[in-house]
């Protein structure tokens, strides 16, 4: 039996899920009809994605026509920070050390390909967005001669850490230092966040919040991988940068999934509605994680505590330890976990997230991330437990054979 400890990766896909798209796909809804055609079965499937639209906003506390349908969190994080870049020749996007590539990528694209301008706003040792960044990041253009403010982007929860940040106050900074305190009015900004670490986990208030966009993906809800979903205002301007059918209000063009988008619907309603139930169960497995590992030398929780986090994610960083033979040594005991970190060429990267949040390039590399899901038991976490020691010895005596004489 295996361990699975990586749902901030990617989780099961649900039962309930699972069984509704077999039976689409069963009765027809495999795509043997494009939901734009104007016969009748393009109508009944046109039907049924409206449907699945209604349903997915009706969860999210959204309007309908602010959803629209993409492959994933990813490509609705691009879609945002590239879609400001076109709208706004030279303007300056604004985002966190500590978001997710596919908006520090996205931004940085847009610097080397469209000419748009970036800001890094600061985070403290809990990776928390520093307020007073955000009045530095949104002066008035004249008195620190940056371009003026295109998009703020900061992720509500880390997908590395699971820090979350307070999303209202972030926001209502983010109007008190632009001046701008309605879309419309003169140096208004608009913020997006990416929520695909948070949703289910958290409350998630996009209106509450003032937010005026946000990504989330459903493969991390229990949906196939495939699908996801970007909510927009109507009034916030977005440049494609390709051309199509003009579906989904002309930002992403091509037929879309019905059975995908039906599959996501149920899986945000899903995580939804069990949030507060699973964030009790979970926050005590997390808790036992953090005391069981923090008991061993050398191992520590990465948040401070009193951190506000999401109970799914227990996160360490070790002392003098290897992290891809620790990886390996648990991989082998059957346990299924991962860094945190990015790996490139088969070699493990130190955390930007972690850098940012002022950590030496040592522990930032010795990085370990469990990830709870609704599967996750207290058994599962007790095997990783016992595993552990073993493990971490192993990558002790790995690291010590890289450093000799270094």
């Amino acid at each position: 039996m295996r361990t699975y400890l990586d749902h901030a990766a990617s989780a099961p896909v649900r039962p309930e899920v699972a069984q509704q798209v077999a039976e689409d796909l069963a009765s027809g809804l495999g795509g043997w009809a494009n939901p734009s055609a104007q016969h009748t079965a393009g109508r009944r499937m046109g039907a049924l994605l409206a449907q699945a639209r209604a349903r997915l906003a009706s969860a999210l506390g959204v309007d309908a026509h602010e959803v629209l349908l993409t492959s994933g969190g990813t490509e609705a994080d691009a879609l945002v920070v590239s879609g400001r870049a076109r709208a706004v020749p030279g303007g300056r996007l604004v985002v966190s050390p500590i978001e997710h590539p596919a908006v520090l990528d996205s931004a940085r694209t847009a610097v080397d390909q469209l000419g748009a301008g970036l800001s890094l706003l600061e985070v403290d040792d809990a990776g928390r967005v520093e307020l007073d960044s955000v009045d530095q990041a949104l002066a008035p253009a004249g008195s620190t001669g940056h371009s003026p403010a295109s998009l703020v982007s900061v992720m509500t929860a880390n997908n590395e850490t699971g820090v979350v940040q307070d999303m209202a106050a972030l926001v209502a900074r983010v109007r008190e230092a632009s001046g701008g305190g309605r879309p419309g009015e003169s140096g208004y900004v608009p913020v997006h966040s990416d929520v695909v670490a948070a949703l289910g986990k958290v409350p998630v208030d996009f209106h509450g919040w003032g937010l005026d966009a946000m990504s989330l993906s459903g493969h991390k809800l229990g949906a196939p991988v495939g699908v996801g979903a970007l909510v927009v205002r109507r009034d916030l301007t977005l440049t494609p940068a390709t051309g199509g059918g003009r579906q989904e209000r002309g930002l992403r063009s091509g037929t879309q999934d019905v059975v995908a988008a039906r599959a996501l619907a149920l899986a945000v309603e899903l995580a939804v509605a069990e949030r507060e139930e699973q964030e009790a169960r979970l926050a005590a497995l997390r808790r036992r994680i953090l005391e069981g590992a923090g008991a061993l030398a050398g191992v520590h929780a990465t948040l401070p505590e009193g951190a506000d986090h999401v109970a799914s994610t227990a996160h360490l960083w070790f002392e003098e330890a290897d992290v891809e033979a620790l990886l390996m040594a648990l991989d082998l005991a059957g346990i299924d976990a991962s860094a945190g970190s990015a790996c490139h060429a088969g070699v493990t990267q130190p955390s930007h997230v972690l850098l940012a949040m002022g950590f030496e390039e040592g522990p930032a590399r010795s990085t370990l991330r469990c990830s709870l899901g609704r599967e996750t038991s207290p058994e599962d976490v007790e095997r990783l437990l016992t595993a552990l020691p073993a493990a971490l010895e192993g990558a002790r005596r790995a690291w010590k054979v890289t450093h000799k004489e270094q």
